[in-house]
């Protein structure tokens, strides 16, 4: 987003303040799939739960408000909203998956190394090029990303069944959001924000629930509170968190889109630490900054590119 595409209209709310509700409410995230899978639901159930119940919310409003834009779709749009759901949905049940082996500062902080993928995609596949900044940026994360799981080996207090496991699945989880924003700039171009997330959510929440029917996972049989928590995540990150950055970004500049990448892995080890009793070590720390800072310098190297090439 450009300074020149800014709607310049004030809204009643400073859009500063949705982007902090946003932080808020995605810093649940990791605490609430913590606490359902204690509950005893699996993390594909979770996944599923979490998107269909975004899905049920928001195709009614659609329904109602873009029914004219939701017809225009054609046959090959809505199999791009397909493939792009199915990343969607690879990508909230690999790095929910990933919260049983791994901490939650290791885990949020590694699913943010989503936007460097999406910067590798768009140099490789939309030939968009990086930049010296940018790239070095993408080194710098990398070499956090490292330096967390060398902490997370040397972790003496086991609070992780398999660290190495779930930092993997946190990166696998990274890596499949980005053809998931790529793949669907096409359809964003010509829908609405409520089109868009209300096809691509109701999209991932079948694929997600056909990936439970075949692995045998199960809806039911959980514990009641499980379900609770499972609702909270569809109400708080999915749809309060998301749509508060979405709609904040409409008043503010590009460079305001770091914001949520870098605090939100904050605001979830603030978060488990308090609730879930985890612990911090210096290696971890050291390795959690450098791949903020690395995807902060990024971001800044592709806003500088795309400004001298507008």
């Amino acid at each position: 987003m450009s300074a020149n595409s800014i709607t310049t209209q004030r809204p009643g709310i400073p859009p500063i303040a949705g982007i902090g509700l946003g932080i808020l409410a995605i810093s649940t995230a990791s605490i609430l799939v913590r606490y359902a899978q204690a509950s005893g639901a699996s993390s594909l159930t979770i996944a599923a739960l979490r998107l269909v119940i975004a899905s049920v919310i928001l195709l009614p409003i659609a329904l109602v408000r873009s029914r004219a834009e939701l017809a225009t779709i054609t046959m090959q749009e809505w199999l791009i909203a397909l493939a792009s759901g199915a990343f969607l949905g690879a990508h909230f049940a690999t790095w929910i998956t990933s919260l049983q082996y791994t901490s939650v500062t290791s885990s949020a902080v590694l699913v943010t190394f989503s936007p460097l993928f999406v910067a590798i995609g768009s140099a490789l596949f939309l030939k968009e090029r990086l930049s010296r900044l940018a790239l070095g940026g993408i080194l710098l994360a990398i070499l956090g990303g490292i330096v967390i799981s060398v902490g997370d080996a040397s972790q003496s207090v086991v609070y992780a069944s398999n660290p190495l496991l779930g930092n993997v699945l946190a990166l696998i989880g990274a890596v499949s959001i980005a053809p998931h924003f790529l793949i669907g700039r096409r359809l964003r171009r010509k829908l609405s924000l409520l089109a868009y997330i209300s096809v691509v959510y109701s999209a991932a929440a079948l694929v997600l629930c056909v990936a439970v029917a075949l692995t045998s996972s199960s809806f039911i049989g959980f514990d009641p509170d499980g379900y609770m928590y499972v609702v909270l995540l569809a109400l708080l990150p999915q749809l309060v968190g998301h749509t508060s950055f979405n709609w904040s970004l409409g008043y503010l500049p590009a460079a305001y889109a770091t914001i949520p990448a870098m605090a939100e892995p904050i605001g979830s080890t603030i978060l488990a630490m308090a609730l879930l009793s985890e612990s911090m070590t210096i290696l971890k720390l050291v390795g959690a900054v450098l791949t903020l800072a690395g995807i902060a310098i990024m971001m800044v190297g592709r806003t500088k590119t795309d400004t001298m090439s507008a």
